[in-house]
Parts: C-alpha cells; sequence; structure tokens
C-alpha cells in the first residue's frame, strides 16, 4: 500500500494541475472532456490519500469530485463532441456542394482575425444575431498587446468581415479598425 500510497501523492497534484490547465484553455470539447479525464484521475488519487491518511474530509470532497468529474465526462467527450461533430460534418458537406457554404455559430468565437491584407489583427470573441433578421449583427474582435493582459474590444458591423477559412477577414485595413471605437466593459451596444 505504501508504493501506490507514494504513486498517488505525486499523480494527484500533477493531475490536477494539468487538468486544470486543458480546462482552462477552451481548446474545444474533446481537449476539455479530457482535461475532465485527468480531474478524475486527479480526485481518485486524493481520494486514496485522504483514506489512507484518515483525512475522511479529503476523502469525502474528492469522492463527490469524482462525480462532477464524470459530468464533465460525458458533457464534454459526449454531447459537446456531437455537437461539434455534427457541425463539422454540416460544414464539410457544404464546401462540397454548390451553394453558399455553412459554418457553426460557436465556432465563430476564437477565431483569428486579419485586416484586408491579411494581417493579423486578433481574434473573434463573440458575434450578435440580429434575432429578426436571422443574421450577424456585428462581431467582437479583441486584440491585445504582446503579453496579453491589456485588451481592446471593437464592434465590426456586419458587411465589413467574412469567413475566409479558419479565419475572420475583416473588408478594411488595420488603421480603419484601430478607428472603430472601443467597446465599454459589459456595456456592449444593441447594434452597430
Amino acid at each position: 500500500m505504501s508504493a501506490l500510497l507514494d504513486i498517488a501523492q505525486w499523480i494527484a497534484p500533477a493531475a490536477t494541475m494539468i487538468a486544470a490547465m486543458m480546462t482552462a484553455a477552451n481548446l474545444g470539447a474533446r481537449t476539455t472532456g479530457w482535461g475532465f479525464v485527468v480531474f478524475t484521475i486527479g480526485s481518485i488519487a486524493w481520494a486514496l490519500i485522504g483514506l489512507s491518511s484518515g483525512q475522511s474530509n479529503l476523502l469525502a470532497t474528492n469522492v463527490f469530485l469524482t462525480l462532477v468529474n464524470g459530468v464533465g465526462i460525458w458533457r464534454w467527450l459526449g454531447r459537446q463532441a456531437k455537437y461539434q461533430d455534427g457541425a463539422r460534418t454540416a460544414t464539410a458537406e457544404s464546401d462540397a456542394t454548390a451553394g453558399p457554404s455553412v459554418v457553426a455559430a460557436s465556432a465563430l468565437c476564437g477565431l483569428d482575425v486579419v485586416d484586408r491584407a491579411g494581417h493579423a489583427i486578433g481574434s473573434c470573441v463573440e458575434a450578435l444575431i440580429d434575432c429578426g433578421a436571422g443574421q450577424i449583427n456585428y462581431v467582437v474582435v479583441a486584440t491585445r498587446d504582446a503579453v496579453g493582459l491589456n485588451e481592446e474590444l471593437r464592434g465590426v458591423p456586419n458587411g465589413q468581415f467574412n469567413l475566409a477559412g479558419e479565419r475572420l477577414a475583416l473588408a478594411i485595413d488595420a488603421e480603419e479598425f484601430s478607428r472603430l471605437p472601443i467597446l465599454a466593459d459589459r456595456n456592449w451596444p444593441a447594434r452597430l
């Protein structure tokens, strides 16, 4: 039992830290789902440590967390992964047939944004849909400093961007983009 406990004492913190990075990175359903698998390994190891050391609070907490992690696995490797697969299939099918292509709205968030010349501007963080028209009213583009701490958000109205493969291409150049108003935190306009 001592060797198993020694292994658990290394696995528990390592798995917890790795899983936290995997889920915090928000790299898609599968990565998040596998993050929950790694969290489960960590919570089982923590539960073993709690059991062997008589720490009933550590044991109870990690038994509960193992159940929660199971829900995370089901949600991200099961349900969300199926949604992403369905959207990916529809996108690929639309690319292979005549007519306009489709893309999942959820796929817009995180796309790289380039200006008219193809130079990197930032990333798309949100798309606001006009409910009446059933189309995007504007997208929110984040630009960050080199460290990634300073962030500015600007809204780009429909008609000033299009999807170009795996990125959002603006119909304006970087200078025109920089003149767009900065969106206030938590207080975005209803329409642009």
